[in-house]
């Protein structure tokens, strides 16, 4: 069960993951649903994304920035449900080192879509260090990628 005071936290980390980091917003990322457990982005196909001209195929920065992004939320999310007896401030400054320690993406078909949603849970939520599994799905349902995400969580 999600306590308001988790909730209030994701909301805090969800502004700053989409509206407080520039290159996020740049790429035009959006929140679909963010819970204790996982967490869903939208990013629409936008001209400024294309890696391959030719094509017109999602760029595999774009792919693996999504992905980065979806693991990072979800593994700040599970050390808030994990730390959530900590003060505020010793939370806050926990929840301030959250980083991406290791990424590896495998891409599994050319990202073609007019709309990619990533995915992600937690594999394992350790005291400083959160492992996560991410997916890339077109709006078709096609899988496009999906990635391991290693996140220090202070």
């Amino acid at each position: 069960m999600t306590s308001p005071r988790q909730q209030k936290w994701r909301q805090a980390i969800a502004n700053t993951f989409i509206n407080q980091m520039p290159f996020n917003q740049l790429l035009g990322i959006e929140l679909m649903d963010y819970s204790a457990t996982g967490v869903k982005l939208k990013l629409p196909m936008d001209p400024k994304l294309v890696g391959n001209p030719i094509h017109g195929i999602l760029h595999g920065g774009a792919t693996a920035t999504i992905l980065d992004v979806a693991g990072g939320m979800t593994a700040a999310a599970a050390a808030v449900k994990r730390l959530e007896n900590l003060s505020s401030k010793e939370l806050s400054a926990r929840i301030s080192k959250t980083g991406t320690i290791d990424l590896r993406i495998d891409y599994l078909r050319p990202g073609i879509g007019e709309v990619f949603y990533a995915t992600a849970e937690i594999i394992r939520s350790g005291n400083k260090v959160t492992v996560a599994r991410m997916e890339l799905h077109n709006q078709e349902g096609t899988h496009i990628a999906f990635g391991t995400g290693t996140y220090l969580v202070g």
